[in-house]
């Protein structure tokens, strides 16, 4: 590929920015998700189209883990290498993410939430991507053997040690994340953000943890907005042979569930259509309705994909009417 030169436009675009919560920071509305088609197996040239994609669209936020690849590692690495080739002299406009909290390396010392794997972890993290800092360090879940107040112990070190700019967490319950906020503000190093899942089939985090973020002060970042493609057009007829779904046997990603969910994702298609919308796209912006929520994270294959997606933000507004429909089905469903 050619040297990448910016969009010069890339901020008059349909990208908005908020704040993540009580603090100075904002996100894009739309942020990069690297968790797949960036690992070791991936082709680095459609890896750079993406990147680039997205930049020029303005989107300013890539997030990470330290797991992420296959092989674990692998994305954070080919991040750096585009970071270094094609956005070295934009590092200040970007908001780079990684995460530890799952199973890294062997031995005990590589997973979960002590002091000395997120330190550890960050380190290496560091290492991978050529940076010197990240902007936002996450605990990606809570570790029941650990006390909550060595982990974030932890995070505030990574701050007060210049690694990170902010810490965030990943998967926490409402009450878990309300006694992790205040051990953090009690250290001077308040959360800014929690990660979680939520989407039209995983309406969970309406019950306590969005409402509580809050008061807390804290934004939210979603992850599998689309419910890893199955809100998407791609499982509206069946489920394709090359397709994920046809290759794992997750509890929310395999055959009989989709299939049991086929009517309903083909109902919230046909009010996609009327509002002008791919269900991919209004499913995105059902969950940027919610004011709680500061971006929606989402994953691309192509540029092509990206771009459709980042097109959602050209209709984010719901008519009561709709929302009803949508509760309606949605309230079927879970009877």
């Amino acid at each position: 590929m050619d040297a990448f030169k910016a969009n010069p436009q890339r901020y008059d675009s349909l990208m908005t920015y908020k704040k993540c919560g009580n603090c100075g920071l904002k996100l894009p509305l739309i942020s990069l998700g690297l968790w797949h088609n960036f690992g070791g197996m991936d082709l680095l040239d459609n890896q750079k189209e993406l990147i680039r994609t997205a930049f020029n669209a303005g989107i300013t936020h890539f997030d990470l883990a330290n797991n992420y690849g296959p092989p674990p590692g692998s994305a954070e690495k080919n991040f750096g290498r585009l970071l270094k080739s094609d956005l070295k002299n934009h590092r200040d406009e970007c908001v780079i993410s990684t995460k530890a909290g799952y199973g890294m390396w062997e031995g005990p010392y590589g997973d979960w939430g002590s002091r000395k794997y997120l330190i550890s972890s960050l380190d290496q993290s560091l290492q991978r991507m050529n940076l010197d800092y990240v902007d936002i360090f996450y605990h990606h879940r809570p570790d029941p053997e650990t006390p909550l107040e060595e982990t974030m112990g932890a995070l505030d070190q990574i701050v007060r040690s210049g690694k990170a700019l902010y810490v965030g967490i990943s998967n926490y319950s409402a009450e878990l994340g309300l006694q992790a906020q205040k051990i953090l503000k009690d250290l001077g190093t308040p959360s800014i953000i929690h990660q979680l899942r939520y989407n039209l089939l995983d309406r969970a985090a309406e019950a306590r943890v969005l409402p509580e973020l809050e008061k807390a002060g804290m934004g939210s970042i979603v992850f599998s907005p689309l419910a890893q493609g199955i809100l998407s057009d791609r499982y509206l007829k069946c489920i394709p042979a090359n397709s994920r779904a046809s290759k794992v046997n997750f509890p929310d990603l395999n055959k009989t569930f989709i299939e049991d969910r086929l009517p309903l994702i083909n109902q919230l298609n046909a009010l996609a259509n009327k509002r002008s919308q791919s269900l991919a796209q209004m499913a995105l912006a059902w969950c940027l309705r919610r004011p709680e929520v500061t971006s929606v994270l989402i994953g691309a294959s192509s540029a092509e994909q990206l771009k459709a997606n980042i097109d959602s933000l050209n209709n984010l507004s719901f008519s009561e009417d709709c929302l009803q429909s949508i509760d309606k089905l949605l309230s079927q469903e879970a009877h």
